[in-house]
């Protein structure tokens, strides 16, 4: 009968050690340098490449965000000290985060950004701006050369990445200079080249380094209206970097003009269209084998088998296990007296329940950004939090519904018995509820695997950081490298809640209260 106690205890325990092991892999040590990435292949390359660099002047390795997600939520991680610097573009700092001109100069926008505790510095060596590109062929048969001709041909589909749809210098602008008339799907930007290479869309936004544009044949279509600024590659970082890590930061200073466009393209080429990891990557370029402007011909891609079980998947499946863990848990220390709580009160339950039904309803994206903007942070905790939320409603919803289902023949006999409420929930009410609730704490732990992936997009780690790179480069095997140990993982945790249910149905040989004949 004490059953339901020993599963809260052991939720409590397991709770307190996730969330010691999500803490310690959360908080890094003042002295560590963490180096944060947009979600595109570039970004990645160019994160991988400050974080060895420095690494040889830091106490301890750097620790490299990866694939944050757009703009707004990696300024946003560095506004909130979750990193300390990541590689941007002046067009984007001008226009995108200082809302200004496109012919701010580096001093202005220092200017700008000081007050914020933020810097520009160490300009990379290469522009890698935005563009639109169409297929050769439609080029030659259309005789598309700029965006003007580009305009005069409204029947041609265009598919921008979401981000280039919203951004202060993307879409809404260069539709009202150029006299666009369509509405652009949005999509992601690594699907994008497979998308307009399959014909299901004309145009996309492009980024001028990107290593798919003469692989794919795609003609870049000239910006005659001068629209798009310079996106010259800089470091945006913490004016207390220098300061907290000078070693580190003098070493970082001498990346100043070391990466041209010839070299930036050969390594997103290397990336995109050979599979090498990131970090292989930068450390040939600093190693002074990865400069020259083609692929290496003698590099193997790396085969489905070396991506499923590589380095990472351990440290992918504990960050994964523990926002699973930590979010279920504090759920069901949530969930389970909230729903006891508001059980005999029909008002009041159903509003609960109510509010928690609408959280369910939230997409996970939406609450994640605005966890981002209320707690200004990145990583496990909007994550957690987030998980948290979503795992609520099977919790209690289960809850309510097994206490419903006591009968009331057995809750009359407890009270003739003399029990008081509290007993009769600890040893009626909760036992015979028990089967129901934990088929919500079953459900819950499913909802929160599968979403646990998308934790990944604000550097929460897991599974889904295969996901999110897959994604950047399109790389179908990438992503069912990711896919597959969470559908794994949750085909696990249905083996456990199956064989717990069998071993209460065991123990179940009598009812928990014996009625007089």
């Amino acid at each position: 009968m004490h059953l339901p106690h020993r599963i809260l205890r052991t939720t409590w325990l397991l709770f307190v050690m996730a969330w010691l092991g999500a803490t310690a892999s959360a908080q890094p040590a003042d002295g560590t340098l963490r180096v944060g990435s947009k979600r595109f292949t570039e970004s990645y390359i160019l994160a991988e490449l400050l974080a060895q660099t420095a690494a040889p002047h830091t106490a301890s390795p750097p620790v490299v965000r990866q694939g944050l997600g757009n703009t707004a939520i990696v300024y946003e991680a560095l506004r909130s000290g979750a990193i300390d610097v990541y590689a941007e573009y002046t067009g984007t700092i001008a226009l995108e985060i200082l809302k200004g001109s496109p012919a701010d100069t580096r001093e202005a926008m220092n200017a700008a950004l000081a007050p914020l505790g933020l810097g520009v510095a160490v300009p990379l060596g290469f522009n890698d701006g935005y563009a639109l590109a169409v297929r050769a062929a439609d080029a030659e048969r259309l005789g598309l050369r700029t965006l003007s001709d580009l305009a005069r041909h409204p029947e041609l589909k265009l598919g921008l990445s979401n981000e280039f749809i919203g951004r202060a210098d993307g879409w809404k602008g260069l539709a009202a200079r150029y006299g666009f008339t369509q509405t652009p799907t949005g999509l992601d930007h690594g699907l994008a080249y497979e998308a307009v290479a399959a014909k299901q869309i004309d145009a996309i936004d492009i980024y001028t380094t990107d290593a798919k544009i003469d692989h794919l044949g795609l003609r870049v279509l000239e910006d005659d209206k001068k629209y798009f600024p310079r996106y010259d590659a800089v470091l945006l970082y913490r004016l207390d970097l220098p300061t907290r890590l000078p070693k580190a930061w003098a070493a970082l200073q001498a990346l100043e003009g070391r990466i041209d466009e010839r070299a930036m393209i050969a390594m997103n080429a290397r990336a995109e269209l050979q599979s090498v990891p990131f970090d292989a990557i930068a450390r040939d370029f600093l190693a002074g084998t990865g400069t020259g402007g083609k692929a290496q011909p003698r590099e193997a891609k790396r085969g489905f088998t070396a991506k499923l079980f590589g380095a990472d998947l351990w440290q992918l499946t504990r960050q994964h296990l523990v926002l699973v863990a930590v979010s279920v848990g504090v759920a069901i220390l949530i969930g389970v007296p909230l729903a006891i709580l508001v059980f005999s009160h029909v008002r009041l339950r159903a509003a609960v329940l109510g509010i928690a039904s609408i959280l369910q309803t939230v997409p996970s994206l939406a609450l994640l950004a605005v966890l981002i903007s209320l707690l200004g942070a990145i990583g496990a905790l909007p994550a957690l939090i987030a998980l948290t939320l979503y795992s609520l409603l099977p919790i209690m919803r289960n809850t309510v519904t097994g206490l419903a289902e006591v009968p009331n023949g057995l809750r009359m006999a407890g009270t003739a018995l003399g029990m008081t409420p509290p007993q009769s929930l600890r040893l009626v009410l909760l036992p015979l509820a028990l089967p129901t609730l934990l088929a919500g704490i079953r459900t819950a732990t499913a909802i929160a695997i599968g979403t646990a992936t998308i934790a990944a997009f604000i550097g929460a780690g897991g599974f889904g950081e295969r996901i999110v790179t897959g994604l950047a480069l399109n790389d179908r095997e990438l992503l069912l490298a990711g896919a597959l140990p969470a559908a794994a993982l949750a085909l696990l945790s249905e083996g456990i809640f199956e064989l717990v249910e069998m071993l209460m149905r065991r123990r179940r040989r009598a009812p928990p209260l014996s009625l007089p004949p």
